[in-house]
């Protein structure tokens, strides 16, 4: 499968009705290169989502944004399928390419459910109130503009769909901070280090230190209009996952 060819989905209002060309993605070209480069190795050193709250059921449009290698879309693939539809989309050509080559060769009852794209989570090729459902796992913390990811997921859900966004936890308890950044530096770095990627994971406790707490995300999700917005914390702390209702 060519993952940097868009599938053939609806545009936006005013849009010609075609097949759309993905548009130039417009997040940090640094976070770009550090996710292409950790792509071959991204499910060895990544928490799996098992613990994400299941929104799909059978026969539903769901989109899994920042899809990296494909776990969770495979999981929702299996929540809706064979009359669903489960759209992969994240600005890494390497991540979409594992996750397609993933399919496959595990994965091949999914290859008519699941579609790859590249693209931005700031500016979803998508039209407004298209999706049944979106997750996210382990992406919010990472985009650039985290309002405006947020805007996009609302404004692309159905009325009274829910969006479920699970990452590690920025906790306001120190001793689960000290426990986080223990198991970063003793068990997720090392693990990458025997990959040659022990730089480009160090950057997890940063990117933690400047996320959003638990109050925060659930606060800008109704500031960007959800009628709704809960946040979970999972692992004694350690991961949450955000769920907001449109």
């Amino acid at each position: 499968m060519n993952c940097s060819v868009a599938p053939s989905l609806p545009l936006r209002s005013g849009s010609p009705a075609h097949r759309f060309i993905p548009r130039p993605v417009r997040c940090s070209a640094e976070r770009q290169a550090l996710f292409n480069r950790i792509a071959p190795v991204y499910d060895n050193v990544t928490p799996s989502p098992s613990h994400f709250i299941p929104l799909a059921k059978m026969g539903d449009c769901v989109l899994d944004l920042c899809c990296g290698s494909g776990d969770l879309a495979f999981l929702l693939a299996e929540k809706v399928g064979n009359n669903g539809k489960v759209t992969g989309l994240d600005f890494s050509e390497e991540q979409l390419s594992v996750a397609a080559s993933r399919q496959q060769l595990r994965f091949k009852p999914c290859n008519k459910i699941i579609e790859w794209v590249e693209g931005d989570a700031l500016d979803l090729p998508f039209p407004d109130g298209y999706f049944d459902a979106i997750t996210m796992g382990y992406g919010l913390r990472n985009v650039v503009d985290k309002r405006k990811a947020l805007q996009e997921m609302h404004r692309t859900l159905k009325a009274g769909s829910r969006v479920s966004i699970l990452d590690f936890n920025k906790s306001t308890q120190p001793v689960t901070t000290l426990i986080q950044e223990w198991m970063i530096d003793n068990v997720v770095v090392p693990v990458a280090t025997s990959y040659g990627l022990e730089e480009e994971y160090r950057y997890l406790k940063s990117s933690i230190r400047e996320f959003l707490t638990g109050k925060e995300l659930e606060k800008l999700a109704l500031e960007v209009g959800f009628s709704k917005g809960r946040h979970y914390e999972i692992g004694g702390g350690l991961m949450g996952n955000l769920v907001a209702t449109r």
